[in-house]
């Protein structure tokens, strides 16, 4: 066979193989969704993801300019292939009426998918009417989390913003492998249990260069987290960054190596915390490094609260069974909006151990903070302000 052939038929093979590896483009226009925000292109979506999730090459799914309407909706897997860019350059929107919902914890959910990335767009919850409700005492339904990722892997979400989302904004439960980027997510600062991201019995989560302002924790850290790092932070308003809460259950999962490298706090009711119930529990924190951080008139910039007992209901008179250990605090600095700036109120079964206070400056109206310590051991060095009291 003479070159020239085998040069052809060389490129034949690379041209039909390249054929098939190309993406399949889906626009949810083609599917009958409406840029219109007013009608209902629920079935649309879910028609786009059945088709990008049932082709066996990379697929692209796209929402264009505008804004659509979505009901709760669940996009699942399993796969035929491990692939699915969601490209969304419009404005995904809840229905004004919360009641709509029902008693769905979710409003758009992914479960068991692999290797799904979400590219720009904006998730309004619309989540002001139930605020609205809860604030008033009234009886009303918990709410719906914005975007749930649960049982799944390789997840890249970045240049997502979240708005006023009914109750949590971005759920990552029972993942592997996510990585999010440039995440905004933004809703009052009297919202209740809007936290920003949850993470729970996930492992290799990353979160990087994101800005939170809400109205409860901007991160929350559940049982089962592992191998979490967060870098280049800005927490403010929110009850800021917390591990926890942990220990509710007897039975229950520890949390490991978290790393919160370079955060912002401004003005919000926590800065770095670790909370657990008041009550019996096998779970644990340890190898937690809180790195870099600045904080702005913060309430509690530093705080371990293991007597955490809302309602004091079904836990007065017992102690937190949680063991929080090998616990950094790295150059942190700023000012505190109250005169206790650090205080580890840990428990008394099972004390706290191997905290560690390096180079860290907080002041309190241009003077000295106070540290406060309850059962808690540890070590200092450099300067550290407020004076340790471990």
């Amino acid at each position: 066979m003479s070159t020239y052939r085998l040069l052809f038929l060389a490129l034949l093979f690379l041209f039909v193989n390249s054929s098939f590896a190309a993406a399949v483009e889906l626009n949810v226009i083609s599917f009958g969704a409406k840029a219109d925000g007013s009608t209902d292109s629920t079935k649309a979506f879910l028609a786009a993801w059945a088709h990008a999730c049932g082709s066996t090459k990379p697929a692209t799914i796209n929402v264009p300019k505008g804004t659509f309407l979505l009901r709760n909706v669940d996009f699942s897997g399993q796969c035929n292939n491990n692939a699915i860019t969601i490209r969304i350059d419009g404005t995904l929107v809840a229905p004004a009426d919360y009641r709509v919902f029902e008693n769905a914890n979710n409003w758009i959910s992914f479960q068991n998918v692999d290797g799904v990335s979400i590219f720009g767009g904006i998730l309004d919850g619309k989540g002001t009417g139930l605020w609205a409700c809860k604030n008033s005492g009234k009886d009303c339904p918990s709410g719906a989390t914005s975007l749930s990722f649960s049982n799944s892997k390789n997840v890249f979400i970045i240049g997502l913003t979240s708005l006023n989302s009914q109750m949590f904004h971005i759920v990552i439960n029972g993942c592997q492998n996510v990585k999010m980027q440039e995440v905004k997510v933004s809703a009052a600062g009297n919202s209740p249990n809007t936290d920003g991201i949850h993470v729970q019995l996930s492992s290799s989560v990353t979160i990087l260069n994101s800005r939170i302002q809400t109205g409860d924790d901007c991160v929350s850290i559940g049982p089962g987290a592992t191998n979490l790092w967060m870098e280049n932070i800005a927490c403010g308003p929110g009850h800021g960054i917390s591990i926890g809460s942990l220990g509710k259950d007897q039975n229950e999962a520890g949390v490991l190596n978290v790393t919160v490298k370079t955060a912002t706090f401004l003005g919000t009711q926590n800065g770095v915390r670790i909370k657990s119930w008041a009550r019996p529990s096998n779970g644990f924190a340890r190898n937690i490094v809180f790195q870099h951080v600045v904080m702005k008139n913060v309430q509690n910039p530093i705080v371990i609260d293991q007597n955490y007992c809302p309602g004091n209901k079904n836990c007065p008179g017992q102690v937190s069974g949680v063991k929080v250990s090998d616990v950094t605090y790295q150059d942190i600095h700023g000012t505190s909006a109250t005169e206790v700036a650090v205080k580890f109120d840990c428990s008394s079964k099972y004390p706290c151990t191997g905290i560690r206070l390096e180079d860290v400056k907080l002041t309190y109206k241009n003077e000295a903070a106070e540290a406060s310590c309850n059962h808690a051991g540890g070590t200092t060095s450099g300067v550290v302000k407020p004076t340790s009291c471990l």
